[in-house]
């Protein structure tokens, strides 16, 4: 099974559900007909985001949880398809809601055109109810972001992992986290040179000679450096520190030549 189709045709699928019930959320749901002792509007409609005022909400949660499924680890990405589920769950419940009981689902849309609030008295206003196509494609929205969450969870293991660019730019060359390289390094005999005990001894004697003889060289040399002929001139960095100062003090306004 290709981890990576299995991937994306996951992702769709959320990403379609979240989508046609975002959709179904600005379409009218209900078209609602008062009775003739009203004085107002006899034809209410309702859409979707007042028949079910959590579904816009629900389906734009929907959107940035595929986003976030796209470069989830394996652990994160099973917290995120539980949400999902949830998410569906809810697009489900909204509208089954909505459908089950129009005129309540309508009632604040009776209650802005015609001033009447209460459920006993909405429902005498109201002569019939007619449901339109949408409320049934956001009963479909929900059912596809349980699926398609479920297929998360199920088909998690064959994911492709997320990009390198996602991981911290301190990781080795072959991708292993920063502290596995350090630790690898540090590893008795990671590093090291292996030691040669086959090397004459005589080489040794040679090397501690050298070693003395380049010692006493530097102590020579810097005695030599520490006594200055009185008539050497003065040394250029010397000069370069006063003309520092200088340009300090006319910074602050002072004159150098006082």
């Amino acid at each position: 099974m290709n981890g990576r189709r299995v991937k994306y045709s996951t992702m769709l699928l959320l990403l379609v559900g979240s989508g046609l019930a975002l959709l179904a959320a600005t379409q009218p749901w209900f078209t609602v007909r008062l009775t003739d002792t009203a004085n107002h509007t006899t034809t209410i409609g309702v859409a979707g985001s007042v028949a079910a005022p959590a579904l816009t909400a629900l389906a734009l949660a929907g959107v940035a949880l595929t986003a976030a499924l796209a470069i989830a680890g394996p652990v994160f990405r099973i917290m995120l398809a539980l949400l999902g589920v949830l998410l569906g769950v809810s697009v489900l419940i909204s509208a089954i809601t909505a459908l089950s009981d129009a005129v309540r689902a309508s009632s604040s849309a009776i209650t802005t055109a015609t001033g009447v609030a209460g459920d006993a008295s909405i429902r005498r206003l109201v002569h019939a109810v007619e449901v339109q196509f949408w409320p049934w494609p956001a009963v479909v929205a929900g059912v596809l972001v349980i699926l398609a969450s479920a297929a998360v969870v199920v088909f998690s293991r064959v994911w492709p992992g997320p990009s390198r660019k996602y991981q911290t730019r301190f990781a080795g060359e072959d991708g292993r986290p920063a502290e596995d390289v350090f630790a690898d390094a540090a590893a008795p005999g990671a590093a090291h040179e292996p030691y040669d005990h086959d090397a004459p001894a005589d080489a040794d004697a040679d090397a501690d000679a050298a070693a003395d003889g380049a010692a006493a060289d530097t102590d020579g040399a810097d005695a030599d450096a520490g006594r200055t002929p009185p008539d050497e001139p003065r040394p250029a960095t010397l000069d370069r520190d006063a003309a520092i100062d200088s340009w300090d003090e006319l910074t602050r306004g002072d004159d150098p030549t006082r």
